[in-house]
């Protein structure tokens, strides 16, 4: 299949959100994180590679939904501030997608991806995801120990939270165990280890890249959760799922992770499906790691995000 299955080659254009959000986790910066990969270029690079983009120069000002209060609802911590945020971001995913343009979410913390993933599937019906991450992010608010709702957007994408969850009852089920993938976990808490059993999602832990290498794994993955070449792709890509030493400047790293090679090497082979339609680019926290660390990650987002817009080594 070509690179322009989805998009005509004269006029293929990426629709760009910032998200300047944190709430799905503790820490403070990585609302910044947008912010830094606009400033270091990212929106020109992409020009560079032949696509029109769609960003007006400012980013949607998603910190005004946040409430000023916003107790905990059962585990869950600041429910009503991811739900307002992650509710608007669907919409302005969704009309980008009914608009034919690819949708590039730049975040913020991965609980986004209940709002892009969301707003890609009301377009896009028969939508797969593939999460490219260190941890599963599959918690139910039962489930969850931190309460910290970057670890659950899977759970709520695919209605495992049951009864509907307060605040939450906007989210339309819009995965089956099917439809998603994972490449590169490392960290994953035993109920989330459950779950995925439970259910059947394949997932490509590190141990499995080791095994049988990245090239390798990818085909498998896609193999899987595309098996007739036919489905429209969401990347969701948390830069956690890099080495530290890759990607130092983020929330929750965790050590053995995938290499740059290995990590560009996953959006390079996505995009030559010429099936992917959407892409999150989340955890960029600018707040974390000193200057250099914050440089190495921010280069590497922009990166990772240009291979997935079809930039080659040749």
């Amino acid at each position: 299949m070509t690179k322009t299955q989805f998009f005509d080659e004269q006029e293929r254009t990426v629709s760009v959100v910032g998200v300047d959000f944190s709430g799905g986790q503790p820490k403070a910066g990585v609302d910044q994180g947008p912010f830094q990969m606009v400033q270091f270029g990212v929106l020109d690079q992409i020009k560079e590679l032949g696509w029109k983009v769609n960003f007006d120069g400012t980013f949607p000002n998603f910190q005004k939904l946040v409430p000023t209060e916003d107790p905990d609802i059962g585990r869950m911590k600041k429910p009503r501030a991811v739900s307002s945020v992650t509710r608007a971001l669907a919409d302005k995913v969704r009309l980008a997608a009914q608009k034919g343009h690819f949708a590039l979410t730049l975040g913020g913390d991965h609980s986004i991806a209940i709002g892009t993933v969301s707003g890609t599937a009301a377009v896009h019906k028969d939508l797969c995801v593939i999460w490219v991450d260190a941890h599963a992010d599959i918690n139910t608010v039962e489930s969850t120990d931190s309460g910290n709702l970057h670890g659950c957007p899977v759970s709520f994408l695919m209605g495992l939270n049951k009864p509907d969850v307060p605040q939450f009852e906007w989210v339309q089920p819009c995965l089956t165990p099917d439809r998603i993938v994972y490449i590169g976990l490392r960290d994953v808490d035993p109920a989330e280890k459950k779950i995925l059993k439970e259910l059947g999602i394949k997932a490509f832990s590190m141990h499995e890249v080791d095994r049988y290498g990245i090239g390798k794994v990818v085909d498998m993955a896609l193999e899987h959760v595309n098996p007739h070449n036919n489905r429209p792709i969401h990347l969701s890509f948390d830069v956690d799922a890099l080495d530290p030493t890759v990607a130092p400047a983020t929330g929750t790293p965790v050590r053995g992770g995938l290499t740059f090679r290995e990590g560009h090497y996953i959006c390079e082979a996505i995009a030559e499906t010429g099936l992917l339609v959407a892409m999150d680019m989340v955890e960029v926290n600018p707040a974390l790691g000193d200057d250099n660390g914050l440089l190495q990650t921010v280069t590497v987002g922009c990166s990772l995000v240009r291979c997935g817009l079809g930039e080659t080594l040749l």
